[in-house]
């Protein structure tokens, strides 16, 4: 089984650690990308929050060649 990461910004994402979510703090779109960029491997599931999967959205080569599943927090 893979493991969860959560990207975004700190008050939003920092409890999820707590879960047991890898926690990839990005408080602007740069650092979404590089986040994203950096996923350690085993991470098959993203929970972003809205800002990040905008940053994501904004910018297709982000992605790269890794596609893990990813769902997004209401805002």
């Amino acid at each position: 089984m893979g493991r969860v990461a959560a990207l975004g910004e700190r008050a939003r994402v920092a409890g999820l650690a707590l879960a047991g979510a890898v926690v990839l703090l990005a408080d602007d779109p740069d650092a979404v990308r590089r986040a994203w960029r950096t996923l350690p491997d085993g991470i098959d599931l993203v929970i972003l929050t809205s800002a990040a999967a905008e940053a994501l959205n904004s910018d297709s080569a982000a992605h790269g060649g890794r596609r893990p599943l990813t769902a997004v927090m209401p805002p």
